[in-house]
């Protein structure tokens, strides 16, 4: 059986050519996350979830002209969200970043965003923040950051807790890094019923998330949904340092998804907006069957950044819902 062990950071910014920034208002409890490649990556999407919102996502189809992208943003906001990632990509035109045609350059920045409209913040804007949070975003970009309440997951939930930002990184033995980074904003939940332990406690390295282990009790095979039509959604990015064209890329993001199904029950609902981001930065070869590897990892990653992303979240005021430290940290010990 092979070893599987985190980067350093165990971040999705192990992957070398990676950053990735945060920026949040917590009045708003709400804000936007960047993954920026120091130079152009490769991409793909799937789509899972039956309520996405997206931006420049059908470009990343593998027969589409472009071949790479600048960055990749994950905000909330709904709809107002994907204003976000014309903030990033107006702010890397001023750096020179971008798609040339002619003397113009064009930064191909694709976004996808989760429903926070309803969470007790503070929406009453008369401008629309989502583009400032995504430059503050782009500004932030850095190799280290923290999980939990920041960027896009400052104001998510899922069922019965906070959600949050998590992020989780794998070294294979070919030398290949893969991670993941995830906003978790769904109508499922990531603990089994009323017990602390998390759905994706198989995947878990270490004590990443509460080393809990599995949970004892029977879990509801069908819990209530508790969010309406278009109130939620789990948005990820997985990323490598693999060379992948988009093909693959694409395949990668689609295998991703058995991750985000394994770490919520239920996932890919006729209420969720599902989707994953895949990002190759294209510095180490592919080895030969290296896709299912590749596939696998990216799963296993996901669904240990969901499980850290609710774990790591933390209570600030105004909360309507109770984060995992607050209701199950002082009997999880």
């Amino acid at each position: 059986m092979t070893a599987y062990a985190p980067g350093p950071r165990n971040l999705i910014t192990d992957v070398p050519g990676l950053s990735a920034g945060h920026a949040a208002d917590p009045t708003l409890k709400s804000g936007a996350t960047v993954v920026l490649g120091d130079v152009p990556m490769v991409a793909g999407v799937h789509v899972m979830g039956g309520a996405p919102g997206t931006r420049e996502t059908d470009l990343l189809a593998p027969d589409k002209m472009v071949q790479a992208v600048d960055a990749l943003v994950l905000s909330g906001g709904s709809a107002f969200g994907l204003a976000a990632a014309q903030g990033v990509a107006d702010a890397l035109a001023q750096r020179g970043r971008g798609f040339a045609i002619g003397s113009v350059r064009v930064p191909i920045v694709p976004g996808a965003i989760l429903f926070d409209l309803l969470n007790g913040g503070n929406k009453g804007w008369s401008e629309n923040p989502y583009p400032a949070l995504g430059r503050a975003a782009l500004d932030a970009c850095t190799r280290d950051f923290t999980l939990g309440t920041i960027g896009a997951g400052a104001g998510a939930t899922v069922a019965g807790l906070k959600g949050g930002l998590g992020s989780a990184s794998v070294v294979l033995a070919s030398g290949i890094t893969v991670g993941a980074l995830v906003a978790v904003n769904a109508v499922g939940g990531v603990t089994v019923g009323d017990e602390p332990a998390f759905w994706a406690a198989p995947f878990e390295i270490g004590d990443e998330f509460g080393g809990l282990g599995v949970a004892r009790g029977k879990p509801t095979l069908f819990p209530p949904p508790v969010k309406r039509l278009g109130e939620a959604t789990t948005i990820a990015i997985v990323a490598t340092d693999a060379t992948l064209t988009k093909p693959q890329a694409t395949r990668m993001a689609t295998a991703a998804h058995d991750g985000l199904a394994r770490a919520v029950v239920p996932a890919h609902t006729p209420h969720d907006g599902d989707l994953v981001f895949a990002a190759a930065t294209g510095q180490r070869p592919l080895p030969e069957g290296g896709a299912l590897e590749l596939g696998h990892a990216a799963a296993l990653c996901l669904s240990r950044a969901i499980a850290r992303g609710v774990y790591h979240a933390r209570a600030e005021p105004g909360d309507l819902l109770p984060c995992w430290q607050d209701r199950f940290g002082h009997s999880a010990g």
